[in-house]
């Protein structure tokens, strides 16, 4: 009645009579003219029939919802959409046929939307599981012999997983929120071309995560390779020891790199507020830095630990911290360093961003009384939390609503390091144990580093006194790295202490003599791949004072086979 000259033919296979074959004529919503029949560019069908179809896809839905979440208006939903139908030639689905009716019933949904489907939060986790299914990955309820568990990925999860961790890096946030949550939140991060931390999936579990990861981590490698068998990561890494590392090397294929920047969080942290002189505090940090390396320059940590505690045993009130949270786990980290090698600085400055992001989110003051209740965790992460991340990347790529980003998580340190050219770094590479970086907003001002090209290096600028990674630690890691100033990777280090065991002490049983030649040959591969990844920047250097027999190392072995 409109004249629309859309159209097809639907063509039944005789061999195949469950099957059709739709061969459309003429795709798009047009009359003879050229004008559209239909939805909201045609004027003259406002406010009839001629605009509503039985509904809109899944995809559409998720990008206005989102809009909604992060605030964006009716008029500005209305007004994006219809710029969008212009800009790829007029209509062509029901999609394109977005009215105010669809945004509003959108709106009624989230407005009557509520956390607490049930009274009790067990009930309440239980219905929202089964009513959404599509975004549970894997649910296991709690029971006298297993842990609650539930794996949380939406497809724009999977979707940017694809995209950004094929050949690239993944790392877990692990244990947020033990000390106010009911259960701890766990988080599955890849990062993007801006080198900021996206969440892929959300893990909420009563137990460590890692002790129960075998459960779900086989299955995700399996669902991801499903999507695309040629998907492969670069580096997995992870922010505990204690994580069951056999199990995810095995699934992903791929390295697994140590991330200690819940340990450098911590201890800055509590070293700024328990110890207010800043030379000591800076010593303080160095010497914890050297406890944790000390695996490479004494077989026993504990010698280590008892000079630190001897050396500072006035600093009464983080010494007390630290008996009581660090001292039982310590030697936990040092094996884990001995064993993993250790990434650099840049991506501890993204997962901060998103972890100092999550915190902004869920520990706001209005929401103290709801921090119990799972199903309320569960919510927030599903609606608002995950429009933030979706509204960045689409803004990301295609320009609009760049006002609406916040901008205080829109770039974080790695990103900014980027952008502060070499000219303004002052080292001195005969003395390393500090340095300067000239400030881009303030020539005049320059900001001193300790302990440069470490992740344990400290800065005085106010972002990194407040126990932050900044952007000045980050540029001052890249330029030790790139300069050849910092000392060889851990993994080379093991490498070269094999080899010079074997030929001080070569074994008289052949037998013993070809395993160990199996080995060093394995342990050259290792370095090979770990080399790949120090090049393209997530390998961490080894601090300059941890091995002091590294200089006879060095004019042993100057450069890996």
């Amino acid at each position: 009645m409109r004249g629309c000259l859309c159209h097809f033919t639907v063509k039944r296979l005789y061999t195949r009579p469950l099957l059709a074959l739709i061969i459309y004529n003429q795709r798009k919503h047009v009359d003879k003219t050229g004008a559209p029949c239909h939805g909201i560019l045609d004027r003259d069908a406002v406010g009839t029939r001629a605009m509503y179809a039985p509904r809109i896809s899944e995809d559409l839905r998720q990008k206005v919802m989102s809009m909604l979440y992060v605030g964006i208006s009716l008029d500005n939903i209305i007004q994006h959409h219809i710029e969008a139908v212009q800009g790829h030639g007029g209509p062509h689905n029901r999609d394109d046929f977005l009215t105010r009716n669809d945004v509003r019933n959108m709106e009624r949904v989230i407005r009557n939307s509520s956390h607490e489907l049930h009274v009790d939060d067990e009930c309440s986790v239980k219905m929202w599981v089964q009513r959404h299914h599509k975004h549970v990955f894997f649910f296991q309820d709690y029971s006298v012999s297993e842990p609650f568990i539930l794996v949380i990925q939406t497809d724009w999860q999977l979707q940017q997983m694809l995209h950004y961790g094929n050949n690239g890096l993944m790392s877990f946030h692990s244990t947020f929120g033990s000390k106010k949550l009911k259960y701890p939140l766990s988080t599955l991060l890849v990062f993007d071309s801006s080198h900021n931390a996206i969440p892929v999936a959300w893990i909420i579990t009563s137990s460590f995560v890692g002790q129960f990861v075998h459960k779900w981590i086989g299955l995700l490698a399996e669902r991801i390779r499903t999507k695309d068998p040629r998907w492969r990561l670069s580096a997995f890494l992870v922010d505990n020891p204690s994580f069951d590392i056999s199990t995810i090397r095995e699934n992903f294929q791929c390295r697994i790199l140590l991330c200690v920047w819940h340990v450098r969080r911590a201890w800055i942290k509590n070293l700024l507020k328990k110890c207010y002189n800043v030379e000591v505090q800076q010593e303080m940090f160095k010497q914890l830095s050297w406890i944790l390396y000390s695996s490479r320059s004494s077989p026993n940590s504990v010698d280590t630990i008892e000079e630190f505690m001897q050396v500072f045993v006035d600093q009464c009130a983080f010494m007390d911290y630290f008996k009581s949270q660090w001292l039982p786990h310590i030697e936990l980290w040092v094996t884990g360093i001995r064993s993993l090698p250790v990434t650099t600085p840049e991506p501890l400055a993204a997962i901060e961003t998103y972890h100092l992001r999550l915190k902004s989110k869920l520990f706001h003051e209005q929401n103290v009384n709801f921090w119990p209740r799972v199903d309320w965790l569960i919510h927030t992460l599903t609606t608002e939390f995950h429009s933030l991340y979706w509204l960045d990347q689409y803004s990301m790529e295609t320009g609009y609503f760049e006002n609406l980003r916040d901008d205080s998580f829109s770039t974080n340190a790695w990103s900014q390091a980027l952008h502060i050219p070499d000219v303004n770094v002052m080292l001195d590479e005969q003395n390393l144990q500090l340095a300067k970086i000239i400030s881009q907003a303030d020539r005049t001002l320059a900001y001193t580093i300790w302990n440069p090209g470490s992740e344990f290096s400290l800065c005085d600028c106010p972002w990194s006194r407040l126990g932050n990674v900044c952007e000045h630690v980050i540029k001052l890691a890249m330029v030790c790295k790139s300069r050849q100033v910092a000392r060889p990777l851990l993994a080379a280090q093991v490498y070269r202490q094999a080899l010079l065991s074997l030929l001080q002490n070569p074994p008289d049983d052949p037998l013993v003599l070809e395993y160990a030649i199996v080995h060093a040959t394995r342990l050259q591969q290792d370095i090979k791949g770990l080399e790949e990844l120090s090049n393209s920047g997530l390998l961490q250097p080894l601090p300059l004072e941890v091995n002091p027999h590294m200089a006879l190392n060095h004019q042993l072995f100057p450069r890996l086979p």
